[in-house]
């Protein structure tokens, strides 16, 4: 992976001299602009990142709703500025309620999102709005400006960016999804989204619904991994006017297809999915890779499909967990790893109990450039066809503080076979009819709804508890 994101940065940075010499006309405006990246890098760049976004985020499991979505995105793609482009679309596995686009064509939704729209209308313009920001290359114009001052796209600790070069974050492309776009660049995306969505045939009249929504709902990311739509999509109240001053009567008479949107979330999970890892009691459950280890008490954890994350109150300690399946002997993969690891020296090997499970550790030494000389314990740990591979980072003079937290959490890790947490299920969205006569609150009593979700999901609903919703209308409820 780490060669890969290399090439790609070699790619962008050997193109400057030519890129600089020359314009290109931007196809949303007709006005040449400076950019420094070329169709072919654009598309490189876009396919590392899709590989990169795959492996630490996840796809939904659900053929049927990733193929719904497909279907939607590229029935627009005739109506963009760059039908051209080999366009994709996926849905990431997390609640987290976003949508992304990635130069080379590629957009992504969440299934957070998902289960917050309730039109097919309103998905399809946002999904427009994801293309205009392909078409008006607003991501390739920030990566352009960062590299003619050759700055960094993210300001890192030390250990952040170790960490982040150990997992993967450092790419170029994945960090263009923590970028928050100018008010400017939304503004046109939001037209073009309209425009898109109006040229396909869908009423771009529910983007309305959407941002009123977010605006009641909020950003629900809460240190999450992936950032919500609010933090990079900056919503404000002159943004909303000026889409309502895009629409026009005909809009109103446009496909809506809400009853068809939302039996494709039938069965859709929603929240966190504890199959791919959860806290309880102070330790860290997977019960699809059927494991188990201890955390450092009031530390955060950060789980992806990738990696799981621990860090510090302080921020000056931090512990990464990565799986891989390999059969290599420990000690050369051990080498293996430390060598991308720029700077880092061995200081002796170490033992550390880790129940009947093969296991290799060590700790190291990293030079960093920012003058913070770090401490590295690694620990490995074979378990069935993968390999476990712990990271503690914290800073060299005071790692002793830290290093006690990392070896009872890698020591602790062992064989998950408790079935009440083996079997441990997501809660899913279900459909139910209103029968004219109930207020919501009363359907979410009757049909056994966590309360602690009714506002929420009222909200999900375009709703108020104490509505009345017309008969025959689909109301989405978590079971």
């Amino acid at each position: 992976m780490k060669e890969k994101k290399e090439k790609i940065i070699f790619i962008l940075l050997a193109g400057f001299s030519l890129a600089f010499l020359s314009c290109s006309v931007n196809p949303v405006t007709g006005e040449k602009e400076l950019t420094l990246i070329s169709i072919s890098q654009e598309k490189a760049l876009g396919q590392q990142t899709d590989l990169e976004i795959k492996a630490q985020y996840g796809l939904v499991e659900a053929e049927k709703i990733a193929a719904y979505i497909n279907e939607l995105g590229q029935a627009l793609v005739p109506y963009t500025h760059r039908p051209e482009l080999d366009y994709h679309f996926a849905v990431l596995d997390t609640p987290v309620i976003n949508a992304f686009a990635v130069p080379g064509g590629y957009v992504y939704v969440t299934r957070g999102i998902l289960a917050l729209i309730n039109h097919e209308a309103e998905l399809v313009t946002i999904l427009g709005h994801e293309l205009g920001h392909i078409s008006a290359r607003h991501s390739l114009k920030r990566l352009s400006q960062m590299i003619l001052v050759q700055t960094g796209l993210a300001v890192m600790s030390a250990i952040d960016k170790r960490l982040a070069d150990l997992s993967g974050l450092a790419s170029v492309g994945l960090q263009l999804l923590f970028l928050k776009y100018s008010r400017d660049d939304e503004y046109q995306a939001d037209r073009l989204g309209v425009m898109y969505a109006r040229r396909a045939g869908w009423s771009p009249v529910f983007i309305i619904n959407f941002f009123q929504s977010l605006e009641k709902l909020g950003d629900l990311s809460g240190g999450r991994p992936l950032p919500g739509f609010l933090s990079t999509h900056p919503l404000t109240k002159d943004r909303i006017e000026r889409v309502k001053a895009m629409l026009n009567e005909e809009d109103y008479k446009l496909k809506v297809n809400s009853s068809q949107y939302l039996q494709n979330l039938q069965g859709l999970v929603f929240g966190d999915d504890p199959r791919q890892g959860f806290v309880e009691k102070g330790k860290f459950y997977h019960p699809k890779l059927r494991f188990v280890f201890s955390l450092p008490e009031d530390w955060t954890v950060q789980n992806t499909a990738s990696q799981v994350r621990l860090s510090s109150k302080d921020g000056q300690a931090a512990l990464i967990l990565l799986v891989e399946k390999s059969s290599e002997e420990l000690a050369s993969y051990a080498e293996k790893k430390i060598s991308s690891i720029k700077g880092a020296k061995k200081v002796k090997e170490d033992r550390l109990e880790t129940g009947n499970l093969p296991s290799y550790h060590a700790y190291y030494l990293i030079e960093s450039t920012e003058g913070e000389t770090l401490y590295l314990r690694l620990g490995l740990i074979r378990y069935g066809d993968h390999i476990f591979s712990f990271f503690g980072l914290a800073p060299w003079r005071n790692y002793s503080s830290y290093d006690e937290k990392f070896k009872n959490s890698i020591g602790s890790f062992e064989e998950l076979k408790e079935a009440s947490y083996l079997n441990r299920q997501p809660q899913r969205i279900s459909l139910v009819r209103a029968n004219g006569q109930e207020k919501v609150i009363e359907i979410f009593k009757r049909e056994n709804v966590p309360q602690n979700l009714w506002k929420q999901l009222a909200i999900m609903n375009q709703s108020e508890l104490e509505t009345v919703p017309p008969p025959g209308t689909l109301l989405k409820i978590v079971k």
